[in-house]
């Protein structure tokens, strides 16, 4: 089947509104200063999709472990994103954490966000570590935490394929 027969039937049988878990992580920020969470979730919003979790966490691996396991845990959840802490500081432990859940990954995801990243940022692109899989049935994507890269993330890839995504994760 080629791509564009692969997004009709997807767009047949697949329902258009999803559920979302939405994970800040950042030592930082809180829910009058996530700038991006409130983007990300407000992208889910306009696009008629709903918001099951949105929490903020701080860059420790066993609370984004915590908040990971409460959301693939609950039958509501079909799609959990988290933003931040996909750099490489010391501090960044998103990538490590999020990987040792995926069944699947979809190593695609990283490449081309990297390279839409590089077009508008240039090599500084290098450093994310943005990446994606499947677990328990669920579509994972863990991006950068800054306005602009969750911007780039929702409406170039995640937006426009979580539909077919989802169908073939089904």
């Amino acid at each position: 089947m080629s791509h564009e027969e692969h997004l009709k039937h997807a767009s047949k049988e697949v329902k258009k509104a999803f559920n979302f878990a939405v994970l800040t992580v950042s030592d930082t920020r809180t829910n009058d200063t996530d700038e991006s969470g409130k983007i990300l979730c407000e992208i889910l919003k306009n696009n008629k999709h709903n918001i099951i979790y949105y929490e903020i966490v701080k860059d420790d691996g066993k609370e984004i472990e915590y908040f990971i396991k409460k959301a693939i845990s609950d039958e509501n959840v079909e799609v959990l994103i988290t933003n931040g802490g996909t750099g490489i500081s010391k501090r960044d432990v998103t990538i490590e954490t999020v990987k040792n859940f995926f069944e699947k990954t979809l190593d695609g995801f990283g490449e081309i966000f990297r390279y839409l990243s590089y077009t508008e940022i240039g090599s500084g692109a290098i450093m994310s570590r943005a990446t994606a899989g499947v677990c328990r049935g669920k579509i994972v994507f863990s991006i950068p935490g800054s306005p602009n890269a969750v911007r780039l993330a929702m409406d170039k890839i995640i937006i426009p394929e979580i539909s077919h995504i989802i169908w073939e994760v089904r």
